[in-house]
């Protein structure tokens, strides 16, 4: 996708699984209706929002004010901070940039900004995730996320195969540390120019030069507050804090890779391919479950940490529903898929799904000749 100068959209089937699509759709109007809810945030999810913005910023605060001088609670500010930057990234800034967040436009668009202030860019990441990933899940040349820059790693069985990727079961775990410092470094700016030649970046802004402006000024300020302040008033050596600041991303961007990736690298999800005239001939909702899977259903703290996202199968069917909602919503959509004899994949907890993916990586590892499906 790097060589293509304008995307190409693909079109899914409008006849396939039309019933599937619409009946599913009705019930969860039903569901709010009748409940007498709406589908953006409420109070849980507000006090979240507190909850993870100062896990992030407190010790931020309390280390550039003086409060915490100890080596080891700097530390684990640092730490914390790593953990915060994950949390605003799957629990607030998510939803508000799917325009989930709230009913106003302005609010989702202020929320979603958050992810400016912890290295991130939001219009970037609107075009890779909803447009790029949402759209088109495992389509390999248009999902980024199985499409990865590095070519060591493979996501994808239609991805190109060196001979390395027999060993990325075991070196795939190092190198997910490395997404959100590549996002705070050099990504965000690759993305940025990328996305203008492929004309996606007008559906943020009309004017390129708007967007490159707040992309640089955002990632000068956060150099300055996050490196250049600490190293003036901190009393410790400059090397340390950045360091520090880094390790903080390698900590969030763990995080971030071992949530999203079992939800659509493991065996069972499938990797579609679009014919020659750029069709699917599958219907898009039904594309979202054969592609998706959950995972960890029964854990309410897990599920309340991660903003919901181990609901994959109901965040890419309802991206625009905060995610508070999906724990419910997953029982319609399940009871729905088995009755139009359509798969819904789950993992019980957490670690069943890290082991699928795992597996999934040590299959994609193989040579193609030798792949084998994984056991």
């Amino acid at each position: 996708m790097e060589n293509q100068e304008t995307l190409k959209p693909i079109r899914f089937s409008q006849k396939i699984g039309r019933d599937f699509n619409s009946t599913l759709k009705k019930r969860v109007r039903a569901y709010f209706k009748e409940n007498n809810i709406d589908k953006y945030a409420n109070t849980n999810m507000k006090i979240k929002t507190i909850f993870m913005v100062t896990l992030y910023f407190a010790p931020y605060l309390l280390m550039v004010t003086g409060v915490v001088t100890n080596i080891w609670l700097i530390t684990l500010c640092w730490v914390l901070m790593g953990f915060g930057t994950a949390g605003i990234g799957l629990s607030i800034m998510h939803d508000a940039n799917h325009g989930a967040y709230s009913k106003n436009p302005k609010v989702n668009f202020f929320v979603g900004r958050i992810v400016n202030l912890v290295g991130g860019y939001a219009p970037t990441w609107k075009i890779q995730h909803n447009i790029l990933h949402h759209s088109y899940t495992n389509v390999h040349g248009y999902d980024e996320d199985v499409s990865p820059a590095l070519s060591i790693l493979r996501f994808s069985p239609k991805d190109k195969y060196i001979p390395i990727h027999r060993f990325q079961f075991i070196y795939a775990w190092f190198f997910y540390s490395m997404m959100t410092l590549m996002w705070v470094t050099t990504k965000d700016f690759q993305q940025l120019f990328r996305y203008r030649k492929m004309e996606l970046t007008k559906t943020e802004d009309p004017k390129f030069r708007n967007l490159f402006i707040e992309l640089l000024v955002t990632k000068i300020f956060y150099y300055i507050y996050v490196i250049i302040i600490p190293i003036m008033v901190m009393d410790i050596a400059w090397w340390a804090i950045i360091l520090y600041a880094i390790g903080m991303q390698l900590i969030a961007g763990f995080i971030l890779a071992i949530i999203f990736q079992p939800a659509h690298v493991v065996p069972e999800t499938e990797f579609p391919e679009p014919d020659l005239d750029l069709k699917i001939e599958n219907n898009w909702a039904i594309h979202q479950l054969q592609t998706t899977s959950n995972f960890a259903p029964k854990s309410r703290i897990f599920y309340w940490l991660v903003g919901g996202l181990n609901y994959q199968v109901e965040h890419h069917l309802f991206p625009n529903i905060c995610h508070v909602h999906y724990k419910k919503l997953s029982k319609i959509v399940k009871a729905t898929a088995e009755e139009f004899g359509i798969p819904y994949y789950s993992e019980p907890t957490f670690f069943a799904a890290l082991r699928s993916h795992g597996r999934m990586l040590r299959k994609l590892g193989m040579p193609p000749k030798e792949a084998t499906p994984a056991t």
